[in-house]
């Protein structure tokens, strides 16, 4: 047996998709304006989790310049047919829908395969019928005229894989669980025991999400809903539960025949959720050809058993030091990749990280390159040194262009800066000393705390505007190093402002 603890991907990983070949396990997450996109994680016990890749690594396969901090990738599926894997998702303002393929799923994947016009939406699925066919299934709004925003239908087509285009008629198999639901999304498709089933997310992504589930005989029919839906929600447990927004699940079957869903979910913190929405997982059994998800207790735990064999992964704990010569596939940076930016052959032993003139305040790519913290209360620092200090650099705790937090050296000051709803207040300064530092963030219970050399030079700051509830938009909080000159990288790298930085760690604080 092996247990495993809830969220078993902790910090920002929305919209899970899951899929097993044999007895691997292979799952996917949104990824919004972040670079690389939609990580691919692997387990073969479901409670230890991997980061294998990202299938979106190339900028010829991920443009996102200008799309703000919560465009971007929304919502992929992740599937596996005859030797061959297919993430589908959601480009939002560029192109709309898309399929990239792979053998192997940590890599190479395919250049996209943009579907067009016809796939209208978002939030699609892929479903491979028995006898080979392929189908698309979407959300969109109801045809006959939507009465209300998100007043939705999801659709089906069918996808021809030589072309990799959508073809033939347009059913509508379901609305929702509940009349005049908001924000029926998220389907996918599954056959099991001769039924064919639509599972979805209603509600909207907030308190009242909810996971429902439909069933036909047939594939192209219109879908009976369960009687019992909605098969998993928290909306009914109050605000002050430590799990909330349940809902935009997946099935997936283990070698054995137990059932399983992961499903997204938030962690509050005085009411409001920092780290965005995380990747939980839940048992289901099956009674009278419908879902039962956690009998007995209907909603969901903080451990689940399963009955597996632990299997060990290898994991950073959120201590990147760059020794190596490749980047951890944990780091990110927003828009477009770091690339030469990223340093690893200057300083053996450092990364240096050279300035770029966009700061995170815009909607561009700034030398900013961070990782998902994975706990609620935790601390961000890194030891920094330059020669050749730029305008400003240090590190920063990032929700979006208009809300974050960094603690940076500006000539011979270090300020700690808040930014919320885009007006920056400085909250504390010291002087700065020599050209290396020790920076560090801390949030407990989201009041932030700034240091400097071990010096503490502002606390007690409330930043609970980290949060979706007040800064809005659909991802959580990422933590990194962070640089900004006017002499930077992008105009001349051999006269480029940098840090150097042996270690970035972000801990449980």
């Amino acid at each position: 047996m092996v247990n495993a603890k809830n969220p078993i991907i902790p910090g920002f990983a929305p919209d899970p998709s899951i899929c097993r070949v044999g007895e691997d396990y292979y799952l996917v997450n949104s990824t919004f304006s972040y670079f690389p996109g939609l990580p691919i994680y692997h387990s073969r016990d479901l409670a230890n989790w991997e980061l294998i890749g990202s299938a979106l690594d190339r900028t010829s396969q991920l443009p996102l310049e200008g799309q703000g901090h919560s465009r971007g990738l929304f919502a992929p599926t992740i599937r596996y047919n005859n030797g061959t894997y297919y993430l589908i998702c959601t480009n939002i303002d560029f192109g709309g829908n898309f399929i990239v393929t792979a053998t192997d799923p940590r890599g190479p994947w395919s250049d996209p395969y943009w579907l067009g016009e016809e796939a209208s939406g978002i939030d699609p699925s892929l479903f491979f019928d028995d006898d080979g066919s392929c189908w698309y299934c979407g959300t969109r709004g109801r045809s006959e005229g939507e009465k209300y925003f998100g007043d939705n239908e999801i659709y089906l087509r069918q996808l021809d894989l030589g072309t990799m285009k959508l073809t033939g008629e347009t059913y509508i198999v379901w609305h929702s669980a509940l009349r005049d639901a908001h924000w029926p999304e998220g389907p996918h498709i599954y056959k099991i025991d001769g039924y064919y089933y639509v599972m979805i997310a209603e509600g909207g992504t907030g308190p009242n999400h909810a996971v429902s589930i439909a069933r036909s005989k047939t594939l192209t029919d219109y879908y009976e809903g369960f009687m019992n839906n909605p098969i998993l929600t928290h909306r009914h447990l109050g605000s002050d539960y430590p799990i909330s927004k349940v809902g935009h699940a997946d099935l997936v079957d283990a070698p054995d025949g137990s059932w399983y869903m992961v499903m997204l979910a938030s962690r509050p913190q005085r009411k409001v959720c920092p780290l965005g929405r995380e990747t939980f997982l839940a048992k289901v059994s099956w009674e009278d050809g419908w879902p039962v998800v956690n009998p007995g207790v209907g909603k969901l735990e903080d451990v689940v058993e399963l009955p597996f064999e632990a299997s060990p992964v290898n994991d950073c704990g959120g201590e990147f030091r760059f020794e190596g010569d490749s980047l951890s596939t944990e780091l990110m940076s927003l828009r477009l990749p770091i690339g030469g930016r990223a340093d690893l052959t200057a300083r053996p032993g450092s990364l240096r990280l050279y300035a770029s003139e966009a700061s995170i305040s815009e909607s561009a790519s700034p030398s900013y390159l961070c990782a998902r913290p994975r706990t609620l209360d935790f601390t961000c620092s890194a030891v920094i040194s330059t020669d050749r200090p730029a305008a400003e650099y240090g590190i920063a705790v990032l929700q979006s262009e208009t809300h974050h937090i960094r603690l940076v050296r500006r000539g011979g000051e270090v300020a700690a800066i808040t930014c919320c709803a885009g007006k920056e207040t400085v909250a504390g300064t010291a002087a700065a000393e020599g050209s290396e530092g020790e920076f560090a963030i801390t949030l407990r219970d989201l009041y932030a705390s700034f240091s400097y050399n071990g010096k503490v030079i502002a606390e007690g700051i409330n930043v609970d505007y980290l949060s979706t509830e007040i800064a809005d938009g659909f991802v959580g909080n990422t933590a990194g190093l962070y640089c900004i000159s006017g002499n930077s990288f992008d105009r001349s790298g051999s006269e480029a402002d940098y840090l150097d930085c042996k270690a970035l760690i972000i801990r449980e604080a």
